[in-house]
């Protein structure tokens, strides 16, 4: 594998926009018409996520973007520009992919829930984003696609989050066709959580976002850890997992005041 090269120059401003509403953080990216995940944006982003992780009054995390299209991926002209490179750009090319990897990874590891927010086209590594995000609401125009397959690029690095968040044989579909499907068919597959009409999406989101928010966050940080652990593993493995996260959580101040409030019939007081 190529060394992981990095490729700076002098980036443009806004490129993401962070805006905060109490215990909620609005990420969005901030790059149309594409929204195209280029170095810059990337970076960008990947500064956004570890913003919100060491922030420990932030409770739940909504991605949106600004424009027609939520996120076409990669930016195919900045790549094709490094072909020119006198490696041909493998140098380059392994850059993008392992930093558009490390921004799922990091979505994941995030201890808070991220909620997606589509409002238009989620294509390749805008539908990956959209896959490896916690929850996914999306309007009722919304489209997804894994397209690479239509310009002899089959969507690897997509495939890992499509295949993990839709059902196996409609993610197959998605990458082997490389079609747009619906915001009714994503709903079907798997992909999105719900479908609201296009001028309601924010209000929705929002209303979601504090609904979540007002929950434990001990609990929220807990649980979004347990599932990831958990996934994958042998059901008895799974088990294992769970009983010792039940045994932490049960012993953590939220647990308790969550339990005393509820045998007193009051409201909880989170910590």
């Amino acid at each position: 594998m190529a060394d992981v090269v990095e490729f700076r120059k002098e980036e443009p401003a806004g490129l993401v926009r962070i805006e905060r509403q109490a215990p909620v953080l609005r990420i969005t990216l901030n790059n149309p018409p594409a929204n195209a995940l280029s170095i810059a944006t990337m970076r960008a982003l990947a500064g956004a996520l570890d913003a919100a992780a060491a922030d420990g009054a932030v409770r739940v995390v909504v991605l949106a973007s600004t424009g027609k299209v939520f996120s076409a991926g990669h930016d195919l002209k900045e790549m094709t520009m490094h072909r020119a490179d006198d490696d041909g750009g493998r140098a380059f090319f392994e850059t993008a992919m392992r930093m558009a990897a490390d921004i799922m990874l990091k979505i994941a590891a995030l201890p808070q829930p991220v909620v997606a927010e589509i409002d238009g086209l989620a294509t390749a590594a805008g539908c990956q984003l959209v896959a490896s995000c916690d929850l996914a609401i999306c309007t009722d125009t919304a489209t997804f696609c894994t397209p690479g397959v239509n310009i002899g690029l089959f969507c690897s690095t997509p495939m890992v989050a499509v295949t993990r968040a839709a059902h196996p044989k409609q993610a197959m579909e998605m990458l082997l066709t490389g079609e747009t499907i619906d915001a009714s068919t994503a709903k079907d597959f798997g992909l999105v959580n719900r479908i609201v009409p296009q001028q309601y999406l924010r209000q929705v989101v929002d209303k979601y976002a504090a609904v979540i928010a007002s929950k434990s966050p001990q609990a929220l940080r807990i649980g979004k850890a347990a599932i990831r652990a958990q996934a994958g593993l042998p059901v008895a493995d799974a088990y294992d997992v769970a009983v010792a996260t039940m045994v932490e959580n049960m012993m953590a101040a939220d647990a308790k005041e969550g339990i005393g409030a509820f045998l007193d019939k009051r409201m909880p007081e989170w910590r």
